[in-house]
């Protein structure tokens, strides 16, 4: 595929902004139109960046060959389904979909069209993870934390699929196994869902997860601490910073041969890393890094975790 892709972005709020963006300053790309529900915002996007607006993103059914869709959570269904069902390759933000069974549909749709369905994951591009990720072999212990305060954003999802989803993911591309087993529980504090959660994923091959996720806290913290033989790394998605602790296991180790190392990354730009990823994907004809089917186990596991949490 050498001809310059014709793209656009669904949903210009908050972070569909920024998708649309970043296909504008890549030369290999051309951004026909982005759409939003609203259409002072769309028209304010559109200007800004332009290009054509619309409110009614079936206008551009017929005009890309791939899009961005940043929509509520509800609409992801309807949305790719349109795309897809058309012939467009898409990019869809996390999480997958509303519902399992929706989520089930769009990923046998993506297979039988043989399209592109990447899901937006966006750590998966952060550089801590990928620096990172190299390292670890066979973990044992995980430990995730992820707290932030009430988003400013609509929130139409509790805290598992909204904020949990990431450390779901990350977790199941750094194991690469599924869970054997699930504990959860979880507290509504500021809507009627779920605000705070804490999960245990058990793997098959013995490893140990715990996952915490919270949407009221008065700061935010993106940490993951990973635990396997002969190594630490304390990982700080939110300030690059990252920490190695690598010995050879020993019974005569003393605490001066315990030196951690630390890092600090340059953050980098992580959505612009995953939209390029998604457009090689597209050129290549290759598998998306983060597929419709990370997507579908990531949701089988928050809602397992869901499932097991009642208010």
């Amino acid at each position: 595929m050498d001809k310059i892709l014709k793209v656009g972005v669904v949903g210009v709020g908050y972070l569909g902004r920024f998708h649309a963006q970043k296909y504008k300053q890549l030369p290999d790309c051309e951004l026909v139109g982005v759409v939003d529900a609203n259409p002072d915002r769309a028209k304010e996007i559109g200007e800004e960046l332009s290009v054509p607006w619309f409110s009614d993103y079936k206008m551009l059914l017929d005009q890309v060959d791939a899009v961005s869709i940043v929509v509520p959570t509800v609409a992801h269904y309807s949305v790719a389904k349109d795309f897809l069902e058309r012939g467009i390759h898409v990019l869809l933000e996390k999480p997958f979909t509303a519902t399992l069974d929706e989520a089930h549909a769009l990923y046998d749709l993506a297979n039988t069209s043989k399209l592109c369905l990447q899901i937006g994951h966006l750590e998966r591009f952060n550089v801590v993870f990928t620096e990172f990720q190299q390292h670890v072999q066979h973990p044992q212990f995980i430990e995730n934390i992820r707290i932030s305060p009430f988003p400013k954003r609509s929130t139409d999802v509790d805290v598992i699929l909204d904020v949990m989803i990431h450390d779901i993911d990350l977790v199941l591309a750094m194991v690469g196994e599924y869970p054997c087993d699930v504990e959860a529980t979880g507290v509504s504090i500021l809507t009627n869902s779920v605000d705070l959660a804490n999960a245990r994923l058990k793997f098959p091959g013995g490893c140990l997860a715990v996952l915490t996720a919270s949407r009221v806290s008065d700061k935010a913290e993106r940490k993951m601490r990973i635990f396997q033989k002969g190594l630490y790394l304390s990982l700080d998605y939110g300030t690059g910073q990252a920490r190695k602790l690598q010995v050879t296991p020993s019974e005569n180790l003393k605490p001066e041969d315990l030196k951690p190392e630390t890092f600090q990354l340059e953050k980098g730009d992580a959505l612009m890393t995953e939209i390029q990823s998604f457009l090689y994907a597209l050129r290549h004809k290759v598998p998306p890094k983060v597929s419709a089917l990370d997507g579908l186990q990531a949701m089988k596991v928050a809602w397992d975790i869901r499932n097991r949490i009642r208010l």
